[in-house]
């Protein structure tokens, strides 16, 4: 069985080779969807849309590492690149570490999102390695840790972006993207597909194997749980559905960690268009930008569509590069970049 995002990416991936005639480096045909004034203050009039990298599976988990390159995930070829800022790629990671496919089907068996802690060191969601790893440096063949592979007993599903808090704390989404199957994929062996919490992540020891009765479940009713994001002053959690249902949800965040009062802070159900939520990053002034249906959308924090970057290939993730004001886009199977006029908030 082919999951709708198997479906919707080959559709996508048929558009994409039918109207992008740039080369890598060279600009793509910039579109923006203008919605409301208040985008121009964030979109330069300027603004181009380059594709700086190509000819990958399935990009995701980009994030930017501060002596200055760029690493992301090739999911499908279980593969993590480096892409240096003039547009050079290497391999930085292969293979990642994740077993054989959980199923026939998507055969997504790399990492997922990636991040940083403030001590600098890549945590990545494992996706079909069902676990949730952290490299203790970046250097070849360092060593890893799991951070948590399983609840209650039973394994993970396929654990997709993660985001740390300021405590220390590590949050991320489990949907099933990657069994064959889904929700009715023999090797599924939990029922929800949850959001979770690893409480003091950042100071597991190295090589120690995670305290798995902490883990926390905090998110259980999302369909699709998978992009996810914090507020500027943390006070709110966003976590994103991708389907049957295309939403973003708003969650207070208490102060011993756990979650309350969500509410849905966008619903994009009706828009046709080949995407759907994805990975959510946010600038300094706390507007979010998520990966959506056609490309990049903008809100402010209070939930208004201030206008959408159109990428020519489904956005899966985003990420600040550079000088913290270029947005790095993972589509299908490129890399794509953009100079903004807003600052991002990186780890």
């Amino acid at each position: 069985m082919i999951g709708l995002k198997s479906l919707q990416l080959l559709a996508w991936t048929f558009i994409a080779a039918a109207v992008l005639v740039a080369m890598d480096g060279a600009p793509a045909q910039t579109k923006i969807e203008r919605l409301d004034p208040a985008v121009d203050q964030i979109i330069p009039a300027t603004a181009i849309l380059q594709k700086v990298a190509t000819g990958f599976s399935w990009t995701e988990g980009p994030i930017w590492i501060h002596s200055g390159y760029l690493l992301f995930s090739d999911t499908d070829r279980n593969k993590i690149h480096k892409l240096t800022a003039d547009g050079g790629t290497s391999v930085f990671e292969e293979p990642t570490g994740s077993p054989a496919k959980v199923a026939v089907g998507d055969p997504q068996n790399g990492p997922n999102g990636l991040t940083l802690d403030r001590r600098g060191r890549l945590t990545a969601a494992g996706n079909c390695g069902r676990n949730v790893w952290r490299l203790e440096s970046l250097t070849v063949q360092a060593p890893r840790t799991i951070l948590a592979d399983s609840y209650q007993g039973k394994k993970l599903n396929c654990p997709n972006d993660l985001i740390y808090r300021s405590d220390g704390s590590l949050y991320f989404t489990d949907p099933p993207y990657g069994m064959g199957k889904e929700d009715e994929d023999p090797a599924k062996e939990l029922k929800v597909n949850g959001v979770y919490r690893i409480p003091n992540a950042l100071n597991q020891k190295a090589g120690a194997a995670p305290d798995r009765a902490q883990l926390q479940l905090l998110i259980t009713d999302l369909p699709r749980p998978n992009g996810i994001a914090f507020s500027p002053d943390e006070h709110y959690l966003y976590v994103d559905n991708s389907e049957p249902k295309k939403f973003w949800m708003r969650y207070k965040v208490q102060t011993d960690g756990t979650l309350a009062d969500g509410k849905v802070f966008y619903d994009a159900t009706s828009d046709p268009r080949p995407g759907y939520p994805d990975g959510i990053k946010i600038d300094t002034r706390g507007n979010l930008y998520s990966a959506g249906p056609g490309g990049v959308w903008i809100f402010t924090p209070e939930g208004k569509h201030l206008g959408t970057i159109v990428v020519p290939e489904m956005v899966g993730n985003l990420n600040w590069g550079g000088d913290g004001k270029t947005l790095y886009i993972t589509a299908s199977t490129s890399v794509y970049r953009i100079a903004l006029n807003a600052r991002g908030i990186r780890p």
